[in-house]
């Protein structure tokens, strides 16, 4: 297996549900830790999830907010997360959150943990510019869903699963605005630069890590591939 840079978008949602998700972390550690061993280098970015919607529905509850000062809530919380995810690498992990996804760290360590950076857009594009920076060809994002549908799977019945897609199909669902908070599977403004760079983004249910193994190793996976 040829060692790589893998660049992980992972969902804030997954770390925290609604309390924080320790039998998760302490599973995701080991896969991580495996393949660390077997030589390849980790970028983890985190994202806010719902504690940071939940800040920013509280903010927007009490007066006007703008979009900017919504996503540095948001922000915020994809630091905290960030700090947490890099502290149960320990020793394994770069000692510092990674902000600014322009900037690559001179270190040994093969885990790199990052979040959130400037309002505009969320902890997605902040993985694209990373995979841009460590030469990566591809980004997994780590989501609640198994595969990109043909709407909400929440509130529509008929949402049918979509294996392959464009990045035009992907913006043509989402819309190519940023929202704060918004639910897409891959923020519009992330999706437009991925385009820009060819890069190639898998969406997978980030809590099935077999998968997630499989997704890594290049072997047969469940989830939607966009380029």
């Amino acid at each position: 297996m040829r060692r790589k840079t893998i660049i992980l978008s992972l969902g804030g949602s997954i770390i925290i549900p609604d309390r924080i998700n320790t039998a998760y972390l302490k599973k995701f550690r080991s896969l991580v830790l495996r393949y660390v061993r077997a030589g390849h280098r980790f970028v983890i970015v985190t994202g806010g999830g719902d504690i940071c919607r939940h800040y920013q529905h509280g903010a927007s509850a009490v007066s006007h907010v703008s979009a900017a000062d919504l996503d540095w809530i948001g922000i915020a919380a994809t630091r905290l997360n960030a700090e947490l995810v890099r502290s149960v690498f320990g020793p394994h992990a770069y000692g510092g959150v990674l902000g600014n996804p322009m900037r690559r760290v001179a270190t040994a360590k093969r885990i790199i943990v990052g979040s959130g950076w400037r309002p505009g857009h969320s902890s997605d594009k902040d993985a694209v510019m990373l995979a841009k920076v460590y030469q990566a060809k591809t980004v997994i994002n780590m989501s609640n869903i198994p595969y990109v549908y043909t709407a909400d799977p929440r509130k529509s019945s008929t949402a049918k699963p979509i294996k392959r897609m464009s990045w035009g199909g992907l913006l043509k669902l989402t819309g190519s605005t940023w929202r704060p908070g918004a639910h897409v599977p891959f923020d519009p403004e992330a999706s437009k630069l991925a385009r820009k760079l060819g890069l190639r983004v898998v969406v997978c249910r980030g809590t099935d890590l077999k998968n997630l193994g499989s997704v890594i190793t290049g072997k047969k996976f469940r989830g939607t591939v966009i380029a």
